[in-house]
């Protein structure tokens, strides 16, 4: 996509957190991330209950002391799987957001995965009147955490939302309203954060490009609209952001072009709808667009090629629209506009003289409203409402017939309200009434969307069938009985078990025969209908990724897969997903974790413990209510990557060891090549603090401390021949250690200072972000906020001397954009010149080649290769880049050869991207 939404504030400032790192290891390698305070405090989880058995409650235990390392087991990265992390002590669980992550090749995948904590819990959180995505939630809004600080290798911000469900009583009166103060978040089709987007068929595949993103993991702030013209695709989008901008898309050979920025909003934008609109002194078509905010007003535009134009500005007071649905009118071409309202009213409004003048409100529900939607049905109008009271409202709208008919004072008759409006000099009255209530969710209803309309032997058909989403975790499909019209319940589907909450919004697709839903946190949940039984639907496999800033990543050594870490407190490992006719299987590896009761950390799971469990029926005959069943998932032969249901309750890793030594929250670590050692750093002020840790891996203790930097490390990196480990700081300088040889190897080793830059030798002016070294071991790289790239070297393992002098050995580059990161690739070009990735705050990367020349000055030692286009580069500051290892045993096409080089990237846009480069034209 194109940058569009400008960037906002995100939010309050973190406070002081728990500096534990908790380790993931698998078969092939490690993997490390930060911990905040009180991650392992948890309290009962609801567990997936049994056909007529009670629900299962896990006792959790207190957390760990802090200034803790926690190693989780060894096991085999066999397929897919995903990580969760818990909230700050007494605040709440932080996201546990589903991930879709196709695996590697295992006929009896064991999900295994790395969790921040050893258990959840839905504490008790305080609502909040910001909802997420910079649009209201309501004074019973959506539960949030107080703010907190969480600690992490990779800058863990604190938890967005508590995983609770804390919802008042039905039928409660709404708490006092005050403006809620907008949560503004950072979405990836703006650097603002999208609330709604109104989302047209696609076009076109797009040509290939030498530097292109393969794959985009993660997809945030978005709001499925379906088509504004069902009869034809559209080749336009509309989209509404916390920077207060509605901006109007269009596609072109697939790619998203910015158009148009319609601005006049004083607050975050989180409702858009828009439908064509033919005017009789004009033939060519308008859009019509009506946008909702967070300054209490609904902005009617009129968009006509690049001419915009805002007719009208609804003022609501101190009121906010939460929905918004446009529709035209029986048999006329005039438009009528419904806004559910925090007021519990439906506001109806209809466009006379090119002005909006409401013609009447429709009362019923007993708390806000949340969704709204128009659908047509012969010559009748039915709009569907729902509510924060758990009910679905059905209206119907006709014309009223003016002929004189007698009336029966003995039949019953419902509630008409009714308008009047003028179309073509013709009065025309309409009436509308309620045609029926749905109840069948058991908590607030957030959506509601009638199947699209579609052609069928040339005839558009509307099919009478509405989908419905709540916070009760599960979507409802509704449809009337072909006998007696009631409207019954046909389809329920959601989440079984698991620390969530429930879904944001769902949609049907063009057919009607899949249907998709956003949930709490963050994942997609799709299912589709079986052919041959259609009232069955099964969970089908969609794209996911993180629901906030990815702060690392890193390849496995073999180059089969990535795992990456984010604020949103989980870690995920992405990998193709591949499948073998043998089995492999290794009896000594535990099958997964479980969290015991009134345990310091989770418990690894065995072969055997799984067999010795009782069956279903056996269970609910002997176990008494309540009690604690330690092992809460089965092993399963998968032929396709699992559910998110599934990667959410089967993918905790076993718990090794808690490693302690650090006085705040880690900020970095890094292992090294031979994965013998583990070094760590935290967020330090003072030069005590801002000691690196040195861990053995094989007995878990310290090796060294290695102090130096005055403040925060913020990377380091381990030479390729791990003679050298190199630090950069806040503190604007960085270090190099070097190995000492022991005498014995069973002996732990010793780095000592070789070289390190003060404020006299120092070349950068700024904070120090990012380091690498070259395939080599001879230079190092580092990457600052003062725009500059610099090389180091040569490093010379074999010089004894206990100090050492490095300077720079090129020219200062100067990209042009605060640095966030550099890596450099382990192969060398065609012209044997290095190659080099730059990553930028701006969301750009750029590639270079290097060269060290005999010139002095340095010149020509430089050149630019390649940059990200505006539609493939982050939208907001890149936080690591990562060359693949060419060297791995990937699959790979015997043509490409080594031809081809991938590097992935990750941001602070929540989205991972893995990038192809031809090798020849570098």
């Amino acid at each position: 996509m194109t940058a569009g939404h400008a960037q906002c504030d995100p939010g309050p400032r973190p406070r002081a957190a728990d500096p534990r790192v908790r380790l993931f290891a698998g078969a092939r390698g490690l993997a490390a991330a930060g911990r905040g305070e009180g991650a392992v405090r948890a309290g009962p989880e609801r567990r997936p209950q049994l056909a007529g058995g009670p629900p299962r409650l896990c006792p959790q235990a207190p957390p760990p002391r802090p200034g803790s390392l926690a190693v989780r087991g060894r096991g085999t990265f066999l397929s897919s799987t995903r990580a969760v992390a818990h909230g700050p002590r007494g605040k709440g669980p932080g996201y546990s957001s589903e991930a879709l992550i196709p695996g590697t090749d295992a006929v009896l995948p064991r999900w295994v995965s790395a969790r921040h904590g050893a258990a959840s819990r839905a504490r008790e959180a305080r609502p909040t009147g910001a909802g997420r995505g910079g649009g209201p939630g309501g004074g019973r809004g959506r539960l949030r955490p107080a703010p907190g600080r969480l600690g992490n290798a990779v800058r863990v911000a604190p938890a967005r939302e508590a995983a609770g469900r804390e919802v008042p009583p039905r039928g409660r009166k709404c708490a006092p309203r005050s403006r809620p103060r907008p949560r503004r978040r950072h979405g990836s089709a703006g650097a603002g954060g999208v609330s709604r987007v109104l989302l047209p068929k696609p076009g076109a595949g797009s040509p290939e490009l030498e530097l292109r993103a393969r794959r985009t993991f993660g997809l945030r702030h978005v709001l499925f609209r379906g088509a504004v013209r069902p009869s034809a695709p559209s080749t336009e989008l509309v989209s509404g952001g916390s920077d207060n901008q509605v901006i109007h898309w269009e596609i072109e050979n697939n790619q998203l072009l910015k158009a148009i920025h319609l601005q006049g909003h004083e607050g975050p934008v989180y409702a858009v709808h828009a439908l064509y609109q033919r005017r009789a002194s004009d033939v060519e078509l308008h859009t019509l667009i009506v946008s909702a905010a967070s300054d209490s007003t609904v902005r009617i535009w009129s968009v006509k090629g690049s001419e915009v134009m805002c007719l009208q500005t609804l003022n609501f007071g101190n009121g906010f629209t939460l929905a918004l649905s446009l529709s035209y009118l029986p048999n006329t071409n005039v438009p009528i506009l419904a806004c559910g309202d925090d007021d519990c009213k439906i506001h109806l409004f209809v466009q006379q003289n090119d002005q909006f003048q409401k013609v009447l409100f429709l009362c019923g529900h007993e708390d806000w409203i949340r969704g709204v939607e128009w659908a047509t049905f012969g010559r009748d109008l039915f709009l569907a409402s729902c509510s924060q009271d758990c009910l679905i409202r059905i209206w119907r709208l006709y014309i009223k017939s003016t002929s004189l008919e007698t009336q029966d004072d003995d039949n019953i008759k419902l509630k008409e309200n009714t308008f009047t409006i003028e179309n073509e000099s013709v009065k025309i009255a309409f009436a509308i009434t309620l045609e029926t209530v749905l109840a069948g969710h058991e908590n607030w209803v957030n959506a509601v969307h009638w199947q699209p309309s579609f052609y069928k032997d040339g005839i558009l058909q509307q099919p009478m069938r509405l989908l419905s989403a709540s916070m009760d975790k599960t979507m409802i499909l509704w449809a009337p009985d072909e006998e007696s019209g009631v409207w019954l319940e046909q389809v329920r589907v959601g989440e079984v078990g698991g620390n969530t909450l429930g879904f944001y919004d769902c949609q049907f697709n063009e057919d009607g025969s899949m249907i998709i839903a956003h949930a709490f946190h963050g994942a997609l949940h799709l299912w589709k209908q079986n052919v041959t039984n259609p009232r069955e639907w099964t969970p089908e496999i969609v794209i996911s990724g993180h629901f906030d800033g990815v702060q690392d990543l890193m390849w496995d050594p073999q180059g089969e897969f990535i795992i990456t870490v984010g604020t949103d407190q989980t870690t995920r490992l992405f990998a193709p997903w591949k499948r073998k006719d043998q089995s492999q299987q290794d009896s000594d590896l535990p099958e997964g974790a479980t969290v015991p009761a009134l345990g310091l950390s989770n418990k690894a799971v065995f072969q055997g413990d799984i067999a010795s469990q009782p069956s279903d029926e056996e269970e609910l005959l002997t176990s008494t209510s309540f009690e604690y069943q330690p092992v809460a998932f089965q092993p399963s032969i998968l032929t396709e990557p699992p559910t998110e249901d599934h990667l959410l309750q089967n993918t905790l890793w076993p718990e090794v060891q808690k490693l302690y030594g650090h006085g705040y929250e880690i900020f970095c670590v890094a292992c090294s090549n031979s994965k013998t050692l583990l070094a760590s750093a935290c967020k330090a002020a003072k030069k005590e603090h801002a000691a690196i840790i040195l861990w053995n891996t094989t007995s878990w203790k310290q090796v060294q401390n290695l102090v130096f930097h005055s403040l925060t490390v913020t990377q380091m990196a381990f030479s390729p021949n791990d003679k050298f480990l190199l630090a950069v700081s806040r503190d604007r300088t960085w270090s190099l250690w070097k190995r000492q040889d022991t005498i014995s190897p069973e002996l732990d080793p010793v780095f000592s200072l070789f070289a390190f830059t003060n404020k006299v030798t120092a070349v950068h002016s700024r904070i120090i972000w990012s380091c690498d070294w070259s395939p080599d071991s001879k230079y190092f790289f580092t990457g600052s906020r003062d725009k500059k790239v610099v090389v180091w070297g040569e490093c010379d393992s074999s010089d004894d001397s206990v100090e050492h002098s490095i300077g720079p050995c090129s020219s200062v580059l100067d990209v042009g954009g605060a640095v966030t990161a550099v890596s450099v690739c382990p192969l060398l070009n065609l012209s044997q010149r290095y190659i080099v990735a730059v990553g930028l705050e701006c969301g750009k990367v750029c590639l270079y080649t290097w060269k060290k020349t005999d010139q002095v000055p340095e010149i020509n030692d430089w050149t630019h290769c390649v940059e990200t286009s505006q539609s493939q580069r982050h939208m907001l500051a890149i936080k690591k880049l990562c060359w693949k290892n060419c060297n791995g045993k990937t699959e790979q096409n015997e043509a490409e050869g080594t031809e081809w080089l991938h590097f992935a990237s990750c941001g602070e846009d929540h989205t991972v991207k893995i990038y192809k480069v031809n090798r020849c034209v570098l």
